[in-house]
């Protein structure tokens, strides 16, 4: 796997020039897929993102109102926007997530509408997500060994993800895809058998590298589970046909024909083999943050402005500031990264 070659920046300095249109940066990106964080909270305590006894989390007046999620996504839209993923925490633990779907599909034009959830839950809520606009969904599961899943989140949900699973591809949130993590001693040589388990119900499997996003800032390098080393477990029973580079587009995942296909797998090298040239996201947090990186340690607020009565015009051009100031890559392995102060769980993924 190689990283993807960076173009040259097209400006010197940090300055937005002026008549900038749409979410670009210094380095010849666009930002056109939108992270939306609904809250922090969160219903798992999975030992790579909390402790064992949670976080504090938001204050509910910090955490921006249905109507201001859809204003906000609305200026991002404006300003080319295509595809919007609600995450988390987990998202399913806000109670308007139904009607915070429904005012981004009535957006004109309508941006794709995918979500990261957990899956707990989702087995009463997709059907309504569905009627109410949302494309598809991602659901997060390192394993279908239930004293392996125990271990991971610290919680006997298992059932609840299976579900959750079903739930969304009967209501057609389709193609589902499931995200996986490899921890070192605990599922990294199970990691077949969970294709094996998503293969079996049409379920498109991503594997992601750990990244230093936990809140306990125990995060290491050297027991990370690397791409490489998730494909060398999965060939130990699969055939894997790598695909073009040139179809994989900003899209994070490497992708293989399982056993000549059509099934695919796809891996994240998000740290070993960073996509960072091609990286065409930007992300708004549960409190109305603009974070240009996920590792990013500084961030533009819009909750403020928004709520002193700033227009949308004022407002985009601060979504557009914090954009062009994004830097070339996250950094990870660089002398002198420093992990983000707000954990995944925080900033939303």
């Amino acid at each position: 796997m190689t990283g993807l070659p960076f173009p040259r920046p097209r400006a010197q300095g940090t300055s937005l020039p002026e008549g900038t249109t749409g979410l670009p940066d210094q380095f010849g990106r666009v930002a056109r897929d939108l992270r939306v964080s609904v809250t922090d909270r969160c219903n798992l305590r999975c030992t790579y993102c909390m402790p064992a006894e949670g976080l504090p989390w938001l204050p509910k007046p910090e955490m921006l109102t249905d109507e201001e999620i859809v204003r906000l996504v609305g200026i991002f839209v404006g300003l080319g926007v295509q595809q919007v993923r609600l995450t988390g925490g987990e998202p399913l633990l806000r109670r308007s997530l139904v009607d915070v779907v429904r005012g981004i599909a009535a957006l004109e034009p309508r941006p794709r509408i995918a979500m990261t959830t957990n899956g707990v839950g989702l087995d009463r809520l997709a059907q309504p997500l569905a009627d109410a606009g949302l494309d598809r969904v991602n659901v997060s599961l390192d394993t279908i060994d239930p004293q392996e899943f125990a271990t991971l989140t610290r919680r006997d949900r298992l059932h609840d993800v299976e579900a959750g699973l079903k739930a969304a591809a009967a209501a057609g949130l389709e193609p589902v895809k499931v995200n996986a993590v490899a921890m070192r001693g605990v599922n990294d040589t199970s990691v077949p058998e969970l294709l094996q388990w998503c293969l079996d119900r049409g379920y498109d499997l991503r594997f992601i590298e750990q990244m230093p996003l936990d809140a306990q800032h125990g995060w290491d390098a050297t027991s990370m589970v690397a791409a490489a080393e998730v494909r060398a477990h999965l060939e130990e029973r699969f055939t894997l046909t790598e695909l073009p580079a040139e179809d994989r587009g900003s899209a994070p995942a490497e992708l293989f024909l399982v056993n000549g296909g059509p099934a695919t797998v796809g891996i994240i090298a998000s740290v070993s083999q960073p996509f960072c040239a091609a990286c065409d996201r930007v992300r708004l947090t549960a409190d109305g943050q603009v974070r240009n990186c996920l590792f990013s340690r500084t961030e533009t607020d819009l909750r403020g402005p928004l709520r002193d009565g700033a227009t949308d015009e004022e407002l985009a051009r601060l979504l557009q500031g914090e954009m062009w100031r994004k830097a070339r890559g996250h950094g990870i392995g660089e002398p002198g990264f420093v992990q983000p102060d707000r954990p995944m769980s925080a900033i939303g993924g």
